[in-house]
């Protein structure tokens, strides 16, 4: 006890662990559904926007959506290698779920957690068309931008390494479908558009933050693998999401 609470103080004051022969099995477990979680969620948007390629209005449009395909896809991968070296068998894990399956567009999944994978509940809604495909990028890639200020501060080294390198391309991912955001509301028609996707995705993504006063926020805190409450991020989120959204008009 006294050397896991030692451990918990040295990772609490900012220490990382460098390897997985030195990380204590509780703190194992939530690493993994830590990278699970990323990893599963990458591969969901992956597969969502490679289905969104043809929704595209011309080429420029067709480059992004399947640059953002190509990135998440390989974003996923190297957290995935990280997840390997625990021991998981990493070519299995990416074919042991449909990552393209989505619940039907009414469905109010909230925060919970569906089917066998770990990603977040907003990547189990599909996509409907090129305006929805867009929005749904700028509001969770601005997440996804948030989230990473968590991320490249994980107490375990290899897995921050790995977040600090994708992190610059995810950011573009959002500022990608800001571009495009700005073609489309430079329309009356395109911001009514627009603005319908806004409602239905703003508080799907907003689910994705979680709930206030979550208990495993202070075990995770201890690990030093979360450094703000989820209720501070997603005020975060709010508002750059409006900051961005307001410059459009919407």
């Amino acid at each position: 006890m006294s050397d896991t609470m030692n451990l918990e103080d040295y990772l609490a004051q900012g220490g990382v662990l460098t390897a997985p022969g030195n990380v204590p099995a509780r703190y194992r477990g939530e690493l993994m559904r830590l990278m699970a979680s990323f990893v599963d969620s990458e591969l969901a948007a992956s597969a969502g926007f490679a289905n969104s390629i043809n929704f595209a209005p011309a080429i420029k449009e067709r480059i992004a959506a399947s640059r953002i395909t190509l990135e998440k896809a390989d974003h996923a991968e190297r957290v995935l290698n990280v997840m390997g070296s625990f021991g998981t068998d990493t070519r299995r894990y990416q074919s042991q779920h449909d990552w393209a399956a989505r619940v039907p567009r009414d469905a109010d999944l909230g925060t919970a957690r569906q089917g066998g994978d770990m990603r977040l509940s907003v990547l189990h809604y599909p996509i409907t068309g090129w305006t929805d495909a867009v929005v749904m990028n700028v509001l969770q890639g601005l997440a996804t931008d948030v989230q990473m200020t968590e991320l490249t501060r994980v107490s375990y080294g290899p897995l921050a390494e790995v977040f600090r390198e994708i992190a610059p391309r995810e950011a573009r991912h959002a500022e990608l479908g800001l571009e495009g955001l700005e073609r489309i509301a430079a329309t009356e028609d395109g911001k009514a558009e627009a603005r319908e996707a806004i409602a239905y995705w703003r508080p799907r993504v907003a689910a994705g933050f979680g709930v206030a006063g979550s208990a495993r926020y202070e075990t995770l805190k201890k690990f030093g693998l979360r450094h703000l409450p989820n209720e501070e991020l997603l005020a975060r989120w709010e508002a750059l999401a409006s900051e961005h959204l307001a410059r459009f008009g919407l």
